[in-house]
């Protein structure tokens, strides 16, 4: 059986809408949660889509979905560490010290990412994880062009100094 036109246009975007729902919620249960419900979203409301870019068009239902379901309750309440084991890609060519270094630099880069206000981190995750355009962000997001880039620039300046003076402490020790 063929897919349907739902299927062939945001199937193919099932890891970049459950990737932004764990950035947001950081949960993966609550990612889960999260997407299934945006998917449902999508699905009832597929008619009003017009073609134009089916990711951003469902990265902006699972942004939302996000938004609503963080409202509904307390996010400090729910979260659970995200489990570098489970997500990350190990390269079997790497020695055991690359990949213990490799291993502590992502802990770091997430701990400094899920520190970030909610804001910050949404636009960060869709540009530099997803690889959406400013555009997109904006269209995604419901914000213009140019809040876009001002807190894209806020979020990486914050990133590098948390990233900077958690290298300072550690030198320091």
């Amino acid at each position: 059986m063929p897919a349907s036109p739902f299927e062939q246009a945001v199937l193919p975007h099932l890891n970049a809408a459950y990737n932004l729902a764990r950035w947001l919620t950081r949960n993966d249960h609550d990612a889960e949660d999260v997407v299934q419900d945006a998917y449902l979203r999508a699905l009832r409301f597929f008619g009003g889509f017009r073609g134009d870019d089916a990711r951003a068009w469902l990265l902006a239902i699972v942004r939302n979905t996000c938004y609503d379901f963080l409202r509904s309750r307390r996010p400090h309440e729910l979260t659970e560490a995200f489990d570098e084991d489970v997500h990350a890609t190990v390269d079997e060519n790497q020695s055991p010290e690359a990949m213990l270094l490799r291993r502590a630099d992502k802990v770091r880069v997430r701990r400094a990412l899920e520190t970030l206000p909610l804001p910050w981190r949404e636009v960060i995750v869709l540009r530099e994880l997803e690889g959406l355009s400013y555009k997109q962000i904006a269209d995604a997001a419901g914000i213009k062009i140019g809040t876009v880039m001002s807190r894209l620039a806020r979020a990486r300046a914050k990133l590098q100094q948390l990233l900077g003076s958690e290298a300072a402490r550690e030198v320091a020790e």
